[in-house]
């Protein structure tokens, strides 16, 4: 198991050839709900807020997503920590992705998702002017970072549409005027008709 030290200015180690895990993999034994998070900080921030089970990557975000299809485990180093943790991750029904919300974080949170499944996968957006959970818990307080965990969305899923996707299309396909023959025949129930 890997050992990550911090320097004063901000600079990060590691122990070099250990295996990477992810930070507080040890929080998330039994559950069905995890929140992944960027950093160290991000992770005590949510704990602060209440959350217990989170885990922070050990490496940070990629610059941007890579093209092409997920790497094979064994070819896919950026991402080692990942596949290193499968058997904690794969029982887990809903994984909420609480990266950054600068270009690199937005990366790894496609990233993650591509990995993880984006079916089971749900992002979180962050209030204006905060960049992060730790962010967010110094700045709006730990209900508003509740609040934002609480009320993440899923991923889109490539073929998966909502209904409001096509409601205006809908609406205008079966929109007919009053004295139009298409209008129909009432039912009798005026919450029907409608």
């Amino acid at each position: 198991v890997n050992i990550k030290y911090r320097g004063f200015d901000k600079s990060f180690w590691q122990v070099k050839g250990a295996e990477k895990i992810m930070f507080g993999l040890d929080d998330i034994a039994g559950q069905s709900e995890v929140i992944i998070v960027e950093g160290e900080m991000d992770k005590l921030a949510l704990e602060q807020a209440g959350f217990k089970n989170v885990i922070s990557v050990p490496d940070g975000a990629p610059g941007k997503v890579k093209e092409g299809p997920v790497p094979a485990p064994e070819e896919d180093r950026k991402f080692e920590y990942l596949w290193n943790c499968r058997a904690a991750l794969d029982p887990v029904q809903r994984i909420i992705i609480a990266a950054d919300a600068d270009a690199p974080g937005l990366a790894l949170a496609e990233e993650l998702a591509r990995r993880l499944g984006k079916e089971r996968c749900y992002r979180v957006t962050w209030p204006e002017g905060c960049k992060d959970a730790n962010d967010v818990l110094q700045n709006e307080g730990a209900a508003t970072l509740r609040a934002c965990i609480e009320n993440s969305e899923g991923f889109p899923v490539r073929g998966l549409f909502r209904f409001s996707d096509f409601q205006d299309d809908i609406s205008n396909y079966f929109s007919v005027s009053d004295n139009s023959e298409m209008k129909g025949v009432s039912t009798g129930w005026t919450s029907v008709d409608r």
